[in-house]
């Protein structure tokens, strides 16, 4: 029977269990280089026993960072620091983990501040920066209202991506996820809610994915080695919005554009959104992509229970799950999961004398 600890392929990449670390943004980059926090991080992952790693929201142009703290890929410097928190990552990481990075830009939702910060619009003072969108409409009534790209700017900026993924295969990373939900531009794109475009990138699903399968050809190109994902969210929440029918043809669109996985995310473009949050509220989006659209899925969201998690994979009602605050909270989680589930995980060695203990913690609990 499949379960949590079952082996997976994906576009030819062998990922050793079906857990996989969710991307999440730190906010602690220099000029969107990695630092020390991200050394850790990356680090700490490596040891979770996950087997596959996403690291956090890398956008692929200065203007494209959701905050002055987020990561890049658009510099030497960018990949060189991401070379020395990757090359010591892969050094202590548990057999076979897979690390990939996820390519984006944030469109109309960047110049904001970091969350502990407010999370709002840069005000003037905080050194803001002119966005950019699908058309020239702002997230909300206070936020920066965006500059609709042209076609020359959008074919401009398919090669930011194509430029970012030469740098993450330099990098060493294993595969690249691109980062098409929560909002962000090529989300915006897709979404009828920020998209009214009058052109070829406007109008019907297939313009509107017009610049999404742009940029995802270009960079299955500039990365013939590297396996390709995409997160997206299936719905928007919102009457009018993208709705899951349309979510499942997104996937299916990325599955013919040669895409490996679609991880199944929701939400994140509309402060009108309602979402109907609780302990895998996004579960039946990925049921939904995978039966409809033939492609494997990750589950996400709410997900931070071991039997819960099995029984989602187990049910077939997604081939893997990804982990986010259950992971910042308990970074050995997989060793819960393996004890909870009667699996033997292999850790380094040098924690291997610690590993047992899970194992009596359920068993006491």
């Amino acid at each position: 029977m499949t379960d949590l600890f079952s082996p997976i392929t994906l576009g030819g990449l062998e990922i050793p269990n079906r857990i996989a670390v969710a991307p999440m943004c730190q906010y602690s980059a220099d000029d969107g280089s990695a630092s020390d926090w991200h050394l850790q991080q990356w680090m700490t992952y490596a040891m979770s026993g996950a087997g596959m790693v996403t690291i956090e929201m890398t956008d692929v142009e200065r203007r494209g960072r959701i905050s002055h703290g987020c990561m890049g890929l658009y510099s030497d410097h960018n990949e060189a620091a991401a070379k020395r928190a990757l090359d010591a990552a892969k050094r202590v990481a548990a057999p076979s983990t897979k690390f990939g990075v996820q390519l984006a830009h944030a469109g109309r939702k960047a110049s904001c501040q970091r969350p502990w910060e407010g999370g709002g619009p840069l005000k003037p003072g905080e050194d803001p920066w002119q966005t950019v969108s699908a058309s020239a409409i702002p997230f909300d009534t206070t936020w920066h209202t965006p500059h609709a790209l042209t076609e020359a700017e959008i074919e401009a900026l398919v090669e930011h991506f194509s430029a970012a993924a030469r740098r993450a295969v330099r990098a060493g990373f294993d595969f690249i996820e691109l980062h098409s939900a929560h909002g962000y531009l090529l989300h915006q794109f897709i979404s009828p809610l920020s998209n009214r475009r009058e052109d070829a990138y406007g109008g019907s699903l297939e313009n509107r994915l017009r610049f999404p399968l742009a940029v995802a050809k270009a960079v299955r190109e500039a990365a013939p080695g590297l396996m390709i994902g995409a997160r997206i969210s299936v719905t928007d929440w919102v009457d009018g919005g993208l709705s899951v029918e349309e979510g499942v043809e997104v996937a299916k669109a990325y599955k013919a554009a040669g895409l490996a996985y679609i991880c199944c995310s929701s939400g994140g473009n509309s402060p009108l959104q309602k979402i109907p949050t609780g302990p895998g509220y996004q579960v039946h989006l990925a049921e939904a992509v995978r039966k409809g659209a033939g492609i494997p899925v990750r589950a996400v969201g709410m997900i931070d229970e071991p039997l819960q998690a099995n029984q989602i994979v187990a049910n077939g009602r997604a081939d893997m799950v990804a982990l986010a605050r259950a992971l910042l909270a308990d970074p050995r989680w997989p060793w819960r999961a393996a004890a909870v589930l009667g699996h033997q995980l292999t850790v380094a060695p040098q924690l291997a004398r610690a590993a047992h203990l899970p194992r009596k913690w359920e068993q006491a609990a």
